[in-house]
């Protein structure tokens, strides 16, 4: 008989082999989890709510609020909760068992009085930006059934280096932008304090805690011009070197062709280190960012969706 409770000691090895079984299309590993899991500050061990057959692991939910803010000047969140991932290995699947832990994450979030749930990324520790349909249909269906709404549908890039050389019209609107006083280099160490600011305040405060953890300037790259207004980096997140972003520029100045050079210059140095691919989980398939993405030779490899359930 499944019974399931909150995680305990012992639990991780055997959830992180249920994992790998059950969604075999996105693995992780051990270390992954003891660091953004079991280690994140606002794990909870009744969150995490584990479904168990004798010995064996079988299944899990987990959900997560927050207990610290994501960043410095912002808050808690009290409204919002968040269940990043959810399975059930295939053995024990078409009985109920997905709803089950499902409906457990659901009601430990609702219980702490949180009225928005969301299966989506949760940051600044996440799996995938939302629910695949393609790859785990079963899995959307079911949070469609109980009462997860789309919100917006993500995609994820991706887009070979092999062969890539920067086309000779970024060349040239580098040289005009530059004329006009722009400048386009690795940030200095002073300089990534107001990189850190700008990336928070215009953007999303986890880019800023990216760029905070990031510490590897030569793997940034900043237009300036009197201040920042725009940057690209890679490697930032999980310490994956072909992952590219975050990347922004001042909503004033788009359209001047500077998120094209940042862009461009950002594959010249990934393809520089002999990096074969750049690639990223998420923009809009519709969006200017998306728009500039498919220029350049990104492809859609992915798509999610982000869902809520609201009390």
């Amino acid at each position: 008989m499944v019974t399931l409770r909150p995680f305990q000691p012992g639990d991780e090895t055997p959830l992180v082999e249920a994992w790998n079984r059950s969604m075999p299309a996105d693995p992780t590993t051990a270390g992954w989890f003891r660091d953004c899991v079991l280690l994140d500050p606002n794990f909870d061990p009744e969150g995490l709510r584990v479904a168990v057959n004798g010995d064996d692991v079988v299944g899990c939910a987990y959900a997560v609020r927050r207990l610290i803010p994501l960043a410095p000047g912002t808050g808690l969140e009290p409204d919002a909760g968040w269940i990043p991932f959810f399975f059930v290995v295939p053995e024990h699947r078409g009985g109920g068992l997905g709803r089950r832990l499902l409906q457990e994450a659901v009601a430990f979030l609702e219980g702490l009085g949180r009225t928005k749930v969301e299966f989506s990324s949760y940051t600044p520790h996440y799996v995938l930006p939302g629910a695949d349909a393609e790859l785990y249909p079963a899995g959307f269906r079911l949070l469609g059934e109980l009462g997860f709404q789309t919100l917006y549908s993500p995609v994820a890039m991706d887009r070979t280096l092999v062969g890539y050389q920067t086309p000779p019209g970024v060349h040239d609107l580098r040289r005009q932008r530059e004329r006009e006083g722009y400048v386009f280099r690795s940030p200095e160490t002073g300089e990534l304090p107001e990189l850190i600011r700008f990336a928070a305040d215009a953007f999303n405060p986890d880019w800023g805690e990216a760029i905070r953890q990031h510490r590897d300037p030569a793997r940034i790259v900043i237009v300036k011009r009197d201040h920042i207004v725009g940057f690209a980096l890679y490697a930032a997140y999980r310490g994956i070197p072909e992952r590219f972003g975050p990347f922004g520029v001042d909503p004033g100045l788009r359209g001047t062709g500077l998120g094209k050079i940042l862009l461009h210059l950002t594959m010249t140095r990934m393809r520089a280190e002999g990096l074969h691919s750049s690639w990223f989980l998420w923009t809009g398939a519709t969006s200017p960012a998306g728009h500039l993405y498919t220029k350049a030779g990104y492809e859609i490899t992915r798509k999610f969706h982000v869902m809520r359930r609201s009390a």
